[in-house]
């Protein structure tokens, strides 16, 4: 019969890095995609200056959600040699998802197309989250197979959110500002075509604004017919 002391060696917990221990990274970023998606359902059913409220506390969970991503988390990943073209789509993907952002910071619930931008932002996040969860190809599962010290950067994620939330509270938090926007040469419009042609931001909002029209008008037609 084992000893209690060797019981619970047995039990003991994988060492953790040095490095500073701390949260899982992937954890919180996940955390934070299930609290914005919920905040979403909230809205979708909400009007008028409850549905501001509810907007405004989503843009700016998702200002905080960038910011420590784009501030920790991407540039560890970029360290340890995360595919490039990875790392760039999620960059561009951030920086259209920030055009939303301040557009709808910028209005209220009584501005034209409003619930249609709240719904766009909406799929497109769905999108992103989509691209970075994703079992095995997925950002998040690449950067583990990498091996990005998780508990590590989930320490200074944890300090910098604190941080965030704080200068929310007190003063507001910086507009987010798109960082890939014009970081391409331009000339007769050939840009914006090839923006589209690729899947650059330009394509990637287009698409999404088709995709939800769809979505609302079928919804539409449906209950017109019930």
């Amino acid at each position: 019969m084992k000893s209690p002391k060797k019981k619970a060696a047995a039990r003991k917990p994988a060492r953790r890095s040095g490095r500073g221990a701390g949260p899982d990274a992937v954890a919180m970023l996940k955390a934070d995609h299930r609290k914005v998606e919920g905040l979403f359902k909230k809205a979708e059913k909400a009007k008028g200056g409850a549905k501001e409220k509810l907007v405004e506390q989503i843009c700016n969970e998702l200002i905080i959600h960038t910011m420590l991503e784009e501030e920790i988390f991407y540039p560890a990943c970029r360290s340890e040699d995360v595919e490039e073209d990875k790392m760039d789509e999620a960059q561009v993907e951030h920086d259209g998802a920030k055009v939303m952002i301040n557009d709808l910071m910028q209005s209220g619930a009584s501005a034209p197309m409003y619930d249609a931008k709240v719904k766009v932002l909406s799929e497109y996040i769905k999108h992103h989250v989509k691209e970075e969860e994703q079992p095995r190809k997925g950002l998040f599962a690449e950067a583990k197979r990498k091996g990005v010290d998780m508990n590590a950067l989930g320490a200074r994620m944890k300090a910098r959110k604190l941080e965030l939330m704080r200068e929310a509270e007190e003063e507001g938090l910086p507009r987010p500002e798109p960082k890939s926007i014009g970081a391409a040469p331009k000339s007769n419009g050939d840009g914006a075509r090839a923006d589209e042609a690729d899947g650059g931001m330009g394509g990637r909002l287009r698409h999404f604004v088709q995709e939800a029209k769809r979505r609302h008008f079928s919804q539409s037609a449906k209950r017109a017919l019930d």
